[in-house]
């Protein structure tokens, strides 16, 4: 008996249409600019996917003939500016080191299109086996899907706004006017405080109990997952509860905290009556425990993300494979998948012309930038090819890590910087031993170019990373949607493109009128507002670590070990539960790398969901069917939540833009209350429990129908 004709509801759709493009575009541009200075002011960029939707749905509602498959590719297109921008962690540090004096338009924007482009194609063979084949959550990828289905009217579209009654619209914009007003209060206006924690001494060992409020990360949470949400526990507290104690037990504490140890404790109660001495919240025990965190534990974190990314891609490599020969014979006409437009990636023809295209563009940057070193002909081609293929490979390694990362906790919460940080290590070590092998080391000068030329490599990976990380994630939402893949691939690279043109001038403007830390464009500038660029300046210390031969490799070493650990720790776990339980290694250092303030409301997020079908599980014999409409009520409230506090950081960005450049304050809608500190900690931490409660009880109410 022969199985019933394929029948696909969509083919008819337009989804890859001009109007679509030069929206996604004009998105991408806005976002882009944005980005980059919040990146260079604060370290912290927004995932643009979310609002890219909202945007989009809300523009070509408009539009005669607009259909959701459209809204995706508008978004997975803009969705470039929330990840190309990510280069400026690297990028400014050619500046820092005083190689560059600007940014070249061309160079820059050939470089980064290069990378961007070899991370969409990168992550084509990964689809089948980290979105199709995978239980991995892809947080920000449901909450995009949720989104535009419960946003169209299309009886084609499971759950969508025809087939639920606009039940689903009423959740989203709950959890989005709940997240928004709370963010606006928490980041706009600072009445309450984002996030708080609990720090407290044993001897000389610091501990610390952080809590972060995000509304976002709770709802990204819920989506992770109960194994990812314990592997970030499980990092978190071997960080703060571990690590950080060892190390402030065995580091030099300030002079005043030495001190105040060698004071009798009679004396101590009567010198902080009569205000003689500092209390012992006023020491300097945060900014202590933070610097070792910030330049010691996060070089852990990052060994143990490099070992276990290392092992996620071995795992990967079977299925990625079995993928990559399903693509083959779907575009050979070969096999069921040759019928099925949704399961087209782009041909393995236009694989390999867009990798030959992207590496020349790279033969190309490389060989213009190390042009300037009048090197002999042999060493500069060398460097040339090698720099080449070291972003070709390694960008292959880190499109793996990063698409499962992003798999696990979401884009806008992967540690992106920590693979930077990996991928600037094996640059600079490979540079290094090419430098040594030549002679080049004789002149100084070159030793300042190695460094260069490694930042300058490192960005091209970094932008592989950035796209490949926001990638898996777009496809994952054109996955629920039924898109057609290769139409997405497509669009992320036109998105790509867009946003590299982009980048250069937003630098150039933003480094000649305010410059960088340590990198000031024209004498008597005022350093205190010089843009922090964070990232940038741990990527630049760490090669000039390599290359001085002062970098603490103890620190990665410990974080390997740890990483080795927990993957043998989660072979023998998931044997000896029959797969049942798992803990990613991933996660664990995620967990130890990611800043205290991120991880708890992921944590909370993923325990609130288990807590929840726990109890429904519980209290009604036939909880199947009332899980699966619990889950879908927590998906599009969680949804909201993301949406919510990620438009007003989009907002809210554009508002900073504007004050500072017209010389104002960074927080222009601040209201400054003395002695505020402390209630707003209060408020804040009320505030995330209220939301919570009324999250769980949202989807214990909606367990009751069937």
């Amino acid at each position: 008996m022969s199985s019933p004709a394929y029948h696909d509801p969509f083919a008819n759709y337009r989804e890859l249409t001009l109007r679509g493009m030069v929206l996604g575009a004009l998105i991408t541009v806005v976002f882009t600019a944005s980005n980059v200075y919040l990146g260079l002011k604060v370290g912290l960029t927004f995932a643009s996917t979310i609002p890219a939707a909202v945007i989009s749905m809300a523009v070509l509602k408009f539009a005669h003939g607009s259909n959701i498959l459209e809204n995706n590719l508008v978004q997975t297109e803009a969705s470039a500016a929330g990840t190309i921008s990510s280069v400026i962690f690297v990028l400014p540090g050619l500046l820092m080191v005083g190689y560059w004096s600007g940014f070249p338009f061309w160079q820059t924007t050939l470089l980064c299109t290069a990378g961007g482009i070899l991370g969409v194609i990168f992550t084509v063979p990964l689809r089948l086996a980290m979105v199709v084949h995978s239980d991995l959550p892809y947080p920000e990828g449901v909450a995009a899907a949720e989104i535009l289905k419960v946003g169209c009217h299309d009886p084609n579209i499971e759950n969508s706004g025809a087939q639920q009654g606009g039940s689903g619209v009423k959740e989203i914009i709950t959890g989005g006017a709940l997240a928004g007003i709370v963010s606006l209060c928490t980041n706009g206006l600072r009445l309450a405080a984002d996030s708080a924690s609990y720090w407290f001494k044993s001897g000389a060992a610091i501990f610390q109990a952080p809590m972060g409020f995000s509304f976002a990360l709770l709802g990204a949470g819920y989506l992770v997952g109960l194994a990812g949400g314990i592997a970030i526990l499980i990092g978190l507290v071997l960080t703060w509860f571990g690590i950080i104690p060892y190390l402030t037990a065995h580091h030099p504490l300030p002079v005043v905290t030495q001190f105040l140890d060698l004071v009798p404790s009679w004396f101590k109660v009567l010198a902080h009556a009569s205000e003689i001495l500092p209390r012992p919240s006023e020491l300097d025990m945060v900014g202590t425990a933070m610097g070792l965190w910030r330049d010691n534990a996060r070089f852990i974190g990052a060994g143990t993300i490099a070992i276990a990314a290392f092992w996620t891609l071995i795992t990967l490599f079977k299925p990625m494979v079995e993928g990559m020969k399903l693509s083959i014979a779907a575009f050979s006409g070969k096999g069921e998948q040759a019928a099925h437009r949704e399961d087209l990636n782009l041909s393995p023809h236009s694989m390999l012309l867009w990798i030959a295209i992207a590496a020349v563009i790279l033969v190309f940057c490389f060989h213009n930038f190390v042009a300037d070193a009048s090197l002999g002909s042999g060493m500069a081609w060398t460097l040339v090819i090698v720099c080449t293929l070291l972003t070709i490979l390694i960008g292959f390694i880190v499109a793996a890590a990063c698409g499962y990362m992003a798999g696990l906790i979401g884009s806008s919460s992967s540690p992106i910087s920590g693979i930077g940080i990996i991928a600037t290590i094996i640059i600079s070590l490979i540079l290094l031993m090419i430098g040594e092998t030549g002679g080049l080391f004789a002149d100084e000068g070159n030793r300042k170019f190695l460094l260069a030329l490694t930042l300058f490599c490192g960005t091209a990976i970094l932008a592989a990373a950035t796209i490949s990380n926001d990638n898996l994630q777009d496809l994952k939402t054109g996955y629920l949607l039924k898109a057609t893949p290769w139409r997405q691939q497509i669009a992320l690279i036109i998105g790509t493109i867009v946003g590299s043109l982009v980048l250069s001038p937003v630098l150039e403007l933003l480094y000649q009128s305010y410059g960088f830390a340590g990198a000031m464009p024209r004498e008597g500038m005022d350093p205190t507002l010089a843009m922090n660029a964070p990232q940038a300046t741990i990527m630049t210390t760490i090669a000039k670590g390599i290359f001085s031969r002062d970098l603490q490799w103890n620190y990665i070493f410990t974080g390997m070990g740890i990483g080795a650990a927990a993957i043998l720790f989660n072979l023998w776990l998931k044997k000896a539960t029959h797969g049942r339980m798992t803990v990613p290694p991933l996660a664990i250092g995620m967990g130890i790398y990611l800043p205290p303030m991120i991880t708890p409301p992921l944590i909370v997020g993923a325990f609130l969901a288990a807590i929840t079908n726990h109890l429904i599980r519980k209290r009604y014999q036939d909880s199947e069917l009332r899980l699966k409409n619990a889950e879908r009520i927590g998906t599009l409230f969680a949804a909201g939540l993301i949406v919510g506090e990620s438009l007003i950081g989009v907002i809210l960005a554009f508002i900073i833009v504007i004050s500072v450049t017209s010389g104002g304050s960074d927080a222009p809608l601040a209201i400054h209350l003395d002695n505020w500190g402390t209630t707003a900690q209060w408020l804040g931490l009320a505030a995330f429990i209220a939301c919570v409660a009324v999250f769980a009880r949202r989807v214990l109410i909606a367990a009751r129908q069937k």
